[in-house]
């Protein structure tokens, strides 16, 4: 994710990156340009429609449906930052409930103990698997061991984050098995376990649940009839000016589609995803200073 000023808006205008839209968009902006200029050639020098001015009238249905396409762009953008910001909000109840848990355990665990260390790695393990699972990766030099866990245990299966959870509830138990734990401390850190299977299912869920086909496609449809269509009319009242206007309309246009497309998946590596890395790593320095203190 980039980190940025909002307050130097100005300087955005001529500042160019790896994910801007203008360089994704440029070739095409170019035959959109080489198209408009023929088109208005063909209507105005070979055949000699901008004479005729019944035809003028044409571009009262391009006045009508910019309303229909303008909403439909707004509701894409909407949905597609409500599901990065759901993200967001995801990542941070798994920073607070990892730290809560820390927390606790610090109050309960006896000092120094195998299971502290366990937990102290475990937690934030948890947070780079999810980060590495969301991203149909293996997690690998950011796992931590320790000496009840070895990163060769991850390769045995396929849904990390499950396994890394799995072995904290069992660490759990078995403390309470011992005596370590009462019932009622059992309880008392339940919630926070299972928290994070909640948090792994639901940014499942966002990453597996795109946006419909159908509606995808027809808005893709939409914007390409739309601006192809543009220069017939605009030809009439703009000549060869209509070419920069046609282009610069197939930006925008083109330009929000895009970006609704890539932060609608908010867990990937590009420069408008999510903190993932920057997240995980906070969480493990500050379960690591919890858990690392001894109790007074």
């Amino acid at each position: 994710m980039i980190s940025y000023n909002p307050r130097e808006w100005f300087t955005f205008i001529f500042r160019f990156h790896k994910s801007d839209t203008f360089r994704q968009l440029f070739p095409m902006i170019v035959g959109i340009s080489i198209y408009s200029g023929l088109v208005a050639y063909f209507e105005q020098d070979y055949l000699h429609l901008t004479e005729n001015s019944r035809i003028k009238n044409i571009s009262i249905m391009h006045t009508l449906l910019t309303f229909v396409i303008s909403t439909l762009l707004v509701f894409r953008t909407n949905t597609a930052y409500e599901r990065w910001w759901e993200g967001r909000k995801l990542w941070g109840s798994l920073v607070n409930n990892s730290r809560n848990l820390a927390l606790k355990l610090h109050a309960l665990l006896p000092v120094p103990s195998k299971e502290r260390t366990f937990f102290a790695t475990m937690i934030p393990n948890y947070a780079y698997v999810l980060r590495s699972h969301l991203r149909d990766k293996v997690a690998k030099g950011d796992v931590e061991p320790n000496e009840l866990f070895t990163q060769e245990e991850l390769s045995q299966h396929q849904h990390n984050p499950n396994y890394i959870a799995k072995r904290m509830f069992e660490q759990i138990h078995l403390l309470n098995k011992k005596g370590t734990l009462t019932h009622e401390q059992l309880l008392y850190v339940n919630n926070e376990l299972m928290s994070f299977t909640d948090v792994c299912g639901a940014c499942e869920r966002i990453r597996k649940t795109p946006i419909p086909y159908s509606y995808s496609v027809f808005l893709k449809k939409f914007i390409f009839f739309f601006v192809m269509t543009l220069p017939i009319t605009l030809c009439f009242t703009l000549g060869y000016f209509c070419i920069p206007v046609v282009a610069f309309i197939f930006y925008v246009l083109t330009s929000l589609e895009i970006i609704a497309e890539e932060i609608e998946d908010p867990f990937g590596a590009d420069d408008n995803d999510l903190p993932t890395d920057a997240i995980s790593a906070t969480i493990r320095k500050t379960v690591h200073e919890i858990l690392e203190h001894h109790p007074l």
